[in-house]
């Protein structure tokens, strides 16, 4: 197998915004049945490059060649449209992954790039998964105490191993037996020689598609990277269900886990999936719409014109509009050319911070009173600065309409969030965010509201929510069990 260099480019910094949003961690994207499937996943992979934008890694197998793999830092663009990497990708199956940036990204390390691969008894195998084990800590420490050897610092590499240790007769039934074992959310996508295959958590907590392309099969965290190569949306693998896809092209699907409540995340709705992305027969671009249609009836206010914070707020402005009947405009203009990778050479630009991406288009705003729609406050200093953006450019008032209830609890489910004491709605109320960022006024949409605008008419299900909301609610559907071990302190039950 070959791999790429094993160091994190220098030039890589965090985005002047990235420390003021949640961030998804990965997702996946697997093909089998298609001459040079790598090129397929690839292009998957560049339509999922939003859930993951530090590094990305391919895993192929090719009858002559076997197996090989290319992992990389950087985005997809730059790496996997080289003809250099892809021509040591050949074959009729792969698998892909994309990863997010988190807390001391700069030191990462190529290993911790997934694929991971193992090598088994009856052959290798190659796994990405999207999500986090939340009993990872406890689960490594016994596979290390039972002579397991860890290549990375990745709670992923736990499944490998469990599958290693696993006494099943072959590698389906080795994956199905490894992620009994885990606690959490996962979507996983694998490979063998000759087999595809796909699995969900039995809360469905992150997203897994099935999409059929000529004689080939699809999976995808979401439903946009099969338009990008033009595959055919089939259905949403189940939550708790494992679908085997084989070289012939049959499909086989079983359900391993004991049954549980679906619980699938309800930020995916909010801010993670692209708007063009489709869960439940809805497209994601609709629910936001939506959102911001329930914002507006529940939190009107006065005001001259309607703009959103590009670009996650759109949608949800464009229905604040709608409903509210103030004007729609684009009050904020996006440098389309500030990525991920800009180099910032001196502290003097690296203290430009949010202007590098943002600028607000003065003319249409001076002397209006402004509603700014976004998609959710963490810290709030992005807020604030966009804030005085407005003042300073003439805006007569500033009133934030967030499209998400406050964020006042930490995600342990493949979202890198702050910790809880970080989050503004942890240790504030809702006035005295308010007041603490210098708004005229800041209002969120109710959970109640959000639930009406993902299709629950009757609003959230206190007794057994429908969704997995702890970013909100503080009522975990999987036991945190890592984090309560350090002292995590969850919500007390009403």
């Amino acid at each position: 197998m070959t791999t790429s260099p094993a160091a994190i480019p220098s030039t890589y910094y965090a985005h002047p915004l990235d420390d003021d949003k949640l961030k998804e961690e990965c997702g996946v994207f697997g093909v089998i049945g298609l001459k040079d499937a790598s090129n397929f996943v690839a292009l998957g992979l560049h339509a999922l490059q939003h859930r993951g934008q530090e590094a990305g890694g391919i895993v192929c197998h090719d009858p002559d060649e076997g197996f090989n793999s290319a992992r990389r830092f950087g985005y997809v663009r730059d790496n996997f449209t080289k003809e250099s990497v892809m021509k040591t990708l050949p074959g009729p199956i792969a698998i892909g992954h994309v990863r997010y940036s988190t807390a001391g990204s700069k030191g990462a390390v190529i290993r911790d790039v997934q694929p991971f691969f193992g090598e088994f008894s009856m052959g290798g195998a190659a796994i990405a998964h999207n999500g986090n084990i939340t009993n990872a800590v406890a689960l490594r420490k016994e596979l290390v105490e039972h002579g397991s050897i860890f290549q990375s610092s990745s709670d992923s590499e736990c499944i490998i191993h469990l599958m290693a240790r696993s006494l099943q007769r072959n590698i389906p039934e080795r994956m199905e037996d490894a992620l009994r074992r885990v606690e959490g959310a996962f979507s996983v996508v694998a490979m063998t020689r000759t087999k595809l295959m796909g699995v969900r958590d039995p809360h469905g907590v992150r997203p897994l598609v099935l999409g059929r392309l000529g004689e080939g099969w699809v999976l995808s965290s979401e439903s946009c990277a099969l338009d990008i190569i033009g595959a055919e949306l089939i259905r949403e693998i189940e939550p708790g269900e494992m679908v085997v896809i084989s070289a012939d092209g049959s499909v086989d699907s079983s359900f391993p886990f004991r049954p549980q409540p679906s619980k699938f995340c309800i930020f995916e709705h909010v801010y993670f999936s692209r708007p063009d992305s489709i869960y439940g027969g809805r497209s994601v671009y609709e629910t936001r719409r939506q959102i911001g249609v329930e914002l507006a009836r529940e939190n009107p206010v006065d005001a001259d014109l309607v703009c959103p914070v590009p670009d996650s707020g759109t949608p949800a402005a464009i229905g604040f509009s709608q409903e509210s009947g103030i004007p729609y405009a684009m009050g904020i203009i996006r440098n389309q050319y500030m990525g991920r990778t800009f180099i910032e050479p001196t502290e003097s630009i690296r203290n430009m911070g949010v202007r590098l991406k943002l600028n607000v288009n003065r003319a249409l705003i001076k002397g209006k009173r402004v509603i700014l729609v976004d998609d959710s406050v963490v810290r709030g200093t992005t807020t604030r600065k966009i804030k005085n953006m407005f003042l300073d450019a003439g805006a007569a008032e500033v009133h934030f309409r967030i499209a998400s209830p406050p964020t006042a609890w930490p995600c342990f489910y493949g979202v890198d969030t702050p910790e809880r004491e970080k989050l503004l709605a942890a240790t504030m109320t809702e006035d005295e965010m308010c007041d603490h960022l210098k708004v005229d006024s800041l209002k969120f949409i109710s959970l109640d509201g959000l639930y009406r605008a993902v299709g629950q008419a009757e609003g959230r299900n206190k007794e057994c929510p429908q969704y997995c909301d702890a970013c909100f609610s503080g009522e975990y559907p999987v036991t945190p069990s890592d984090k309560i071990e350090q002292g995590f302190q969850m919500a007390a039950a009403e």
